[in-house]
C-alpha cells in the first residue's frame, strides 16, 4: 500500500489526471457487469443468464481495452485502434439483439421481470458500448453519426420484435440519453486530459523562456557592464607596460588604476548577477567625458540630465555607456560630441564621433550581434517605448540617436529604483570623469592615455 501510495506521489498532476480518467473508463466495465449481468439471475433460466452474463462480461472487457487503447492514441503514444472497436461494434450489437429479444418474448409473461432486465441490458450496453465507440474518434461529427445511428438502430430494431410504436420510440429515446450521456462523458474526459496536458506544457514553456530571458538579460547587462571597464583597463594597462619598459615611476600607478577598476567591474559583476544593475545618466556622461579624454579622445557633452524621469536616464545612461564602450574598443576616433535635449515631450541622445572609417566602428561592431551591443540597446530602449538608430552620418562620421519619451513607462527587469542599484555606481564614474578632467601630468597624477603614449613613444 505504501509502494502505491509512493508511485502515485512520484507521478505528475499530468499524469495522474491521465491515471484517473483511464481507471475511470476501466470501472465503466465494472458497472455494466454489476448492472446488466446480474439481474438476469433468478429472473431467467440459469443457461440463459448465464449466456447473458459472459455476454456482458465479453462486452465490458472488450470495451475496457478499447478505451484504454483509444485512450493512448489520443495521447499519440500509439496508433489509432480498429480491430478492438470493430469487435466492440460487433458485441454491442450482439448483446443488445439478445437482451431485447428476451425482453420481446417475455413481455407478456407475468411480472415481466426478464423482459424488464432484457431492456435495461439492451439500453445499457448500446451506451456503454457507444461511449466507447466515440473515444476512438476525434470527429465531433463522427461523434454525433455513431449516437444518432444507435438510436435509430435500437428503434429500428423493436418492431421486428413485435414492440408497439410507443414502446419503441421510449426505447429509442432511452437509448439516446444513455449513448448520449455517456459519449459527452468520454469525450469531455479526453478533453480534461488533453487540457491538463497543455497547462503543464504551457508552464514548462514558460519556465523555459524565464530561464532563456534571465540569460540573455545576464548577457547583456554583461556586455553592457564590463565593455568599457574592459577597454579602459586594456588601454590602461598598455600604458604600463610601455612605461616599465623605459623604467618611469607612473607605470605603478596605471597599474594601481588597474587594479581599482578591476576591482569595481568585480563589483558591477556581482550586480549583474543579482539583478540590479542600473544605468545614471548623469554618472555615464561624466564617465564617459573622462574615459574618453583618457583616451586621447576630445569628448564635449552638452545638455544635462537633471529633471529627467528614473526610467528615462536609467535607458539614456545604458546608451552612452555602450557607445563609449564602442568608441574605445572600434575605429579610431579623435573627437566625439554627445548631446542631450528634450523637444516634443521627448528626450533625444545623439553620440556622434569620426571613427566610422573602420566599418563597424563606433557602434556597429558590436551592435551585429544579437543580445549584445545595438541590439541589446534596442531592447532596454523598446522596454520604456524608445527608438535607436545607428549609422554613417557622412564626412567619415557615425552617429547614433536615441529617443525616449518623457513619460516612459517603468521597465521590467532591468532598470529599478534608485535603492536598488548596486553601490559604487556613481562613485566609480565620478572619478573616471575627474581622471579625465584632472589631465595631470606623469609626477602628479593619472595623465590622458593617449598623450602620455605619445610622450612616451618620443
Amino acid at each position: 500500500m505504501r509502494r502505491t501510495a509512493r508511485v502515485w506521489r512520484g507521478k505528475s498532476t499530468p499524469a495522474k489526471v491521465e491515471s484517473y480518467t483511464r481507471w475511470s473508463f476501466h470501472s465503466f466495465g465494472v458497472i455494466e457487469v454489476v448492472t446488466f449481468g446480474l439481474p438476469p439471475f433468478g429472473n431467467v433460466p440459469a443457461p440463459l443468464a448465464w449466456t447473458l452474463f459472459g455476454l456482458v462480461s465479453a462486452h465490458a472487457l472488450l470495451c475496457a481495452a478499447a478505451s484504454s487503447r483509444a485512450l493512448d492514441w489520443t495521447r499519440g503514444a500509439r496508433p489509432q485502434p480498429l480491430r478492438l472497436p470493430a469487435a466492440v461494434a460487433v458485441t454491442t450489437a450482439a448483446t443488445a439483439v439478445v437482451g431485447m429479444t428476451l425482453a420481446g418474448t417475455d413481455r407478456h409473461t407475468a411480472g415481466g421481470s426478464a423482459a424488464s432486465a432484457g431492456a435495461a441490458l439492451f439500453v445499457g450496453v448500446i451506451g456503454f458500448g457507444t461511449g466507447t465507440l466515440a473515444l476512438g474518434t476525434r470527429n465531433k461529427r463522427r461523434m454525433l453519426y455513431i449516437v444518432g445511428g444507435a438510436t435509430v438502430g435500437a428503434g429500428a430494431v423493436s418492431f421486428p420484435l413485435g414492440f408497439p410504436g410507443p414502446v419503441a420510440v421510449i426505447t429509442a429515446l432511452a437509448v439516446l440519453i444513455a449513448a448520449g450521456f455517456l459519449t459527452f462523458t468520454a469525450a469531455f474526459s479526453v478533453w480534461l486530459l488533453d487540457a491538463v496536458y497543455a497547462l503543464d506544457e504551457a508552464r514548462e514553456t514558460r519556465t523555459r523562456l524565464a530561464v532563456a530571458e534571465e540569460r540573455l538579460r545576464f548577457g547583456r547587462d554583461l556586455h553592457d557592464v564590463m565593455g568599457r571597464n574592459l577597454a579602459v583597463i586594456a588601454l590602461k594597462s598598455e600604458l604600463a607596460v610601455q612605461l616599465a619598459r623605459r623604467e618611469r615611476p607612473e607605470a605603478v600607478e596605471q597599474m594601481i588604476e588597474v587594479q581599482r577598476i578591476a576591482h569595481e567591474a568585480q563589483k558591477e559583476v556581482r550586480e549583474v548577477v543579482r539583478g540590479y544593475r542600473q544605468a545614471d545618466l548623469a554618472a555615464e556622461l561624466a564617465g564617459a567625458r573622462g574615459v574618453l579624454a583618457a583616451a586621447g579622445i576630445d569628448c564635449t557633452v552638452t545638455g544635462s540630465a537633471s529633471g529627467l524621469p528614473a526610467p528615462v536616464q536609467s535607458a539614456l545612461g545604458w546608451v552612452v555607456r555602450e557607445t563609449t564602450t564602442n568608441v574605445l574598443r572600434h575605429g579610431d576616433a579623435a573627437v566625439c560630441s554627445v548631446s542631450l535635449r528634450a523637444e516634443d515631450g521627448r528626450v533625444v541622445l545623439t553620440v556622434e564621433n569620426d571613427g566610422a572609417p573602420t566599418g563597424e566602428a563606433a557602434g556597429g561592431g558590436s551592435g551585429t550581434r544579437t543580445g549584445t551591443g545595438l541590439a541589446g540597446l534596442q531592447e532596454r530602449l523598446s522596454a520604456v517605448d524608445g527608438t535607436l538608430r545607428a549609422g554613417p552620418a557622412g564626412d567619415g562620421r557615425f552617429r547614433v540617436v536615441a529617443e525616449v519619451p518623457l513619460a516612459a513607462p517603468l521597465p521590467g527587469r532591468d532598470d529599478r529604483d534608485g535603492q536598488d542599484a548596486g553601490p559604487g555606481r556613481t562613485d566609480r564614474d565620478d572619478q573616471d570623469g575627474r581622471d579625465g578632467r584632472d589631465g595631470r601630468d606623469g609626477r602628479g597624477g593619472r595623465r590622458g592615455v593617449g598623450r602620455a603614449m605619445s610622450e612616451v613613444a618620443s
